[in-house]
């Protein structure tokens, strides 16, 4: 990814190039709101790289940035702008999981759950032979020791993901908290009443793109209009977690 981004390479493997064109599906679904090329966004707000600029000029970042300037032919990826640069954190962890998943399905294990950082899929029953139990986390502001937990739902198979940003924020000099779900389509930081948006579906890199696409909607977006018609589409479920006032 980095080789890309710095224009050092060209060459996808089948890892990259299956990201970036399963990527591709929910730019569309989104209308641009999810957006692997978000990376000099998040990098300029300090998510990316341990810096953060005060005034940032978003409008000459924005220029580079969108789905619609990269394309895949054969393996090989193609820029219109040789400063578009993907960030794959969105979906690659969830991708992973399915590997790993999909690993143990050939070794002939039936029964499993794969967590790598909150993204999970399971299949079968676990020890005791119930349905595969997984905690969602309250999202109040620097829940960072997973002590409080909102909901347990129970899964036999199918994989899950949830986004939030309740975890990775901060405070300008004006008090403004900027997280670091950003609309790639204004270069700024998205704040609504949704807090927190979990995602269960067939495969871990959908969940993991989902929740990340329906936080970047937020609630005043879209997101909760778009999850009822995927779920008509795709059989994707929802706990989504909005905010009550203070609460």
């Amino acid at each position: 990814i980095t080789a890309l981004n710095n224009n050092e390479s060209t060459e996808l493997d089948e890892h990259l190039r299956y990201n970036i064109e399963l990527a591709g599906r929910f730019y569309s679904l989104s209308n641009g709101a999810y957006d692997i090329t978000v990376k000099p966004l998040t990098d300029t707000w300090g998510f990316g790289r341990d810096l953060s600029a005060t005034n940032p000029n978003i409008d000459s970042l924005l220029e580079f940035v969108g789905y619609d300037l990269i394309a895949i032919n054969n393996n090989t990826l193609i820029k219109e702008d040789n400063r578009t640069q993907i960030d794959l954190n969105s979906i690659a962890k969830g991708y992973t999981v399915d590997v790993v998943a999909e690993e143990l399905e050939t070794l002939g294990i039936v029964d499993y759950i794969v967590n790598i950082g909150g993204e999970i899929r399971c299949h079968g029953r676990n020890a005791q032979g119930k349905k595969w139990s997984i905690g969602i986390e309250t999202p109040y502001d620097g829940n960072m020791e997973m002590d409080s937990i909102e909901k347990i739902i129970e899964i036999e198979s199918g994989a899950l993901a949830t986004s939030g940003n309740y975890r990775r924020f901060y405070l300008n000099d004006e008090g403004e908290k900027i997280v670091h779900t950003i609309d790639p389509r204004t270069g700024y930081s998205v704040t609504s009443t949704l807090l927190s948006a979990t995602v269960i579906a067939p495969t871990c890199a959908e969940a993991d793109a989902a929740a990340t696409m329906f936080m970047a909607l937020g609630s005043e977006g879209g997101a909760l209009e778009l999850a009822t018609q995927c779920e008509k589409d795709y059989g994707w479920k929802y706990y989504f977690i909005l905010a009550d006032g203070d609460g």
